[in-house]
């Protein structure tokens, strides 16, 4: 989705698709509140550039130290390697030590910025809401664009053609067009889909494995939401825009109750949710567009046997949030840094393995009130 930095999509590098283990959800009525920060894997870093006495008086109210945590949207060992690169880029580029760490979910992220143990955070939208009205204490400096756009969506998939209107099409997606959802091909859609990659005429299908095995270019459908009452769902996170907020509001307008509707499962991740699909674990699952790219390279035919039926509706994208009582021209230095790092063939690599991200702008808090109301709808608050 999960920075949405979400695709968003990002690819794993780890060989193997195990299942996810997934649970029963609980029936909360609110987010749960975090009283401690989780355990982290800490990034190695290389030692920060020494400064010279000149350098530290240009700017002797920034910290000697930034911690910048993220939040994983594949498995979370493969992504605490892909930041590394990052995070040595952004040291060089402020000159003063920056430790990456990968946290275990959105509550994690958002309990350590909080609490001030995290200056920098890549948060959903929803869980940068969750942190901005909890805390109060953090904002958002950076938001993702994707290919041009400032929005994403989730996508409902699943295992079952039956849910169709008509049969799944080969190498289409969907897309939000004036109201209305409509299957494009998928070269044509706004995220990067599961077989599709960038060449010198722009997107085209017959992506292929590092050792030349063809990945599926993937099928959708138009499908009802309304008939998965009775089923399995299979949720990433309740603090997860694209993998839980809008889809559970979508069923409560439905008048599906999320908890009582439909046999709901949690799996941690959108990879975890795509994989619990695939292995027959449950019949319908959610996540970012497209979030089935993050397991094509271990399973090639994962756009066959995951089919995108529906999509929600548009979503800000995910954002870097800041502590806001961090000097102004520092957080002006991290943006600067970050824009800088994404006009490079080794940034844009960097970011679309790990949330998809082609661009960035400067974040603007209005465009989180639509998060707001629909947390708000589902009384789902964080308080």
């Amino acid at each position: 989705m999960a920075l949405a930095l979400v695709t968003a999509a990002c690819g794993g590098d780890d060989d193997s698709a195990d299942t996810p283990e997934v649970t029963t959800a609980p029936e909360p009525t609110t987010a749960p509140e975090p009283t401690t920060a989780p355990e982290a894997t800490t990034a190695p870093t290389e030692p920060a550039p020494e400064t010279t006495m000149g350098d530290e008086n240009m700017h002797p109210d920034w910290p000697e130290k930034l911690v910048f945590g993220f939040v994983p949207s594949q498995e979370q060992e493969s992504l605490q390697d892909d930041i590394q690169p990052f995070i040595e880029v952004l040291q060089d580029a402020l000159g003063i030590e920056v430790e990456g760490f990968v946290t275990t979910d959105y509550t994690g992220l958002v309990t350590t910025m909080g609490s001030g143990q995290t200056d920098l955070g890549a948060f959903g939208p929803f869980g940068y809401v969750l942190g901005k009205d909890n805390f109060g204490n953090i904002e958002a400096l950076i938001q993702s664009v994707r290919f041009g756009s400032g929005t994403y969506h989730g996508q409902w998939m699943t295992n079952d053609a039956s849910i169709c209107a008509e049969p799944p099409v080969e190498g289409t997606a969907l897309e939000n067009q004036d109201g209305e959802i409509v299957q494009v091909a998928a070269t044509d859609a706004v995220a990067l889909q599961v077989g599709v990659f960038f060449g010198d005429d722009g997107a085209q299908l017959g992506e292929t494995t590092d050792d030349g095995t063809a990945i599926s270019p993937g099928y959708s459908c138009i499908g009802d939401v309304a008939d998965v009452a009775g089923k399995t769902v299979a949720f990433t996170t309740e603090t997860s825009t694209s993998g839980y907020l809008f889809p559970a509001l979508e069923l409560e307008n439905l008048g599906i109750d999320r908890y009582t509707g439909i046999t709901p499962v949690f799996t941690g991740g959108h990879d975890a949710a795509v994989t619990a699909i695939y292995n027959d674990d449950a019949e319908i699952g959610l996540s970012f567009d497209d979030a089935r790219r993050t397991i094509r390279s271990e399973q090639t035919d994962v756009g066959e046997k995951v089919i995108v039926f529906s999509i929600t509706d548009e979503i800000p994208n995910d954002v870097v949030a800041v502590r806001s009582d961090l000097p102004q021209d520092l957080k002006d230095a991290i943006y600067d840094a970050v824009a800088t790092f994404l006009e490079t063939d080794e940034g844009k690599a960097i970011f679309d393995e790990i949330y998809g991200w082609t661009d960035i702008s400067r974040a603007n808090e209005a465009d989180f009130d639509i998060v707001r109301e629909a947390a708000a709808k589902l009384d789902v608050t964080g308080d």
